[in-house]
């Protein structure tokens, strides 16, 4: 009985780790034994047809995204190039008013267009990563300095901690930028109007701000692909599971919590 455990616990090990149409043996020719075996064979069939479906899914969907996102981007750069040159021309002021909206809808789909192919990008495997020791300090400064004017149009003032000691990660500059960026305007968007960013002597770097406007539910579900929650439409909802995907890739760590109306998203890397 006990060699026959062993055999069925390696078994299902081994279908499990390396997804093979092998089938569970066991050398016991007890009937109740074999009956579990044959039960757990038909299960774990299922489970790996059901794994076939959801990578074969999940392949098409990316795809997809990539063409979408692609198709979409040579129409709209035409569009706003036409747009541009109609600023220039004379008009009246209800074509101007009407010329206006059009473009703000168009920098708006633009954008949208800009996150979809961000995000094939994060998921793929051709974008190379050029880990080497990165000073996190100046990265962060940088991210926020580049989001002033936002900001101060949103009648924020951020309250920031960064110490003097230099933070130094083994990570790709580019991609923490990328991660910083998504993070900030992310807090910009769901914030009451503040905004605290903290980077510890431990190298974690927290972001928080007071969001009434969602719940720990929402919240925990903020890193999903294509989530927005209702003061969000004009997302995409890609900006933080892009932050995610590319925290993951360089070997670090980032969570979001919600407590006492206050959301904290905090990301971690290796030294």
């Amino acid at each position: 009985m006990r060699q026959s455990i062993k055999e069925i616990k390696k078994g299902v090990a081994d279908k499990l780790a390396s997804d093979t149409n092998i089938p569970i043996t066991i050398s016991s020719h007890d009937k109740l034994i074999c009956s579990l075996a044959h039960d757990l064979n038909i299960q774990l069939k299922n489970l790996q047809e059901q794994r076939h479906q959801y990578r074969q899914g999940d392949i098409e969907l990316k795809n997809s995204i990539t063409n979408i996102s692609h198709d979409l981007r040579t129409p709209l750069t035409a569009i706003c190039g036409y747009l541009n040159l109609l600023g220039k021309e004379e008009k009246s002021e209800t074509v101007t008013r009407y010329l206006n909206i059009v473009e703000n809808r168009t920098m708006a789909l633009r954008k949208l267009t800009e996150e979809l192919f961000n995000y094939t990008i994060a998921i793929s495997d051709s974008e190379e990563i050029a880990l080497k020791n990165v000073n996190i300090n100046q990265i962060l400064e940088e991210s926020i300095t580049s989001y002033y004017a936002v900001l101060k149009q949103q009648n924020i003032t951020p309250e920031i901690s960064i110490p003097d000691q230099k933070i130094i990660c083994f990570v790709d500059e580019n991609l923490v930028a990328r991660i910083f960026s998504n993070i900030i305007s992310n807090s910009i968007k769901y914030s009451d109007g503040d905004l605290k960013i903290l980077l510890t002597e431990k190298g974690e770097i927290i972001f928080s701000n007071h969001a009434s406007g969602l719940t720990e539910i929402q919240t925990g579900r903020l890193f999903d692909r294509f989530y927005t929650v209702n003061s969000a439409r004009k997302s995409t909802g890609l900006g933080l599971s892009i932050a995610k995907i590319l925290t993951e890739k360089m070997g670090g760590t980032i969570t979001a919590n919600y407590q006492n109306n206050v959301i904290s998203i905090h990301v971690w890397f290796e030294s």
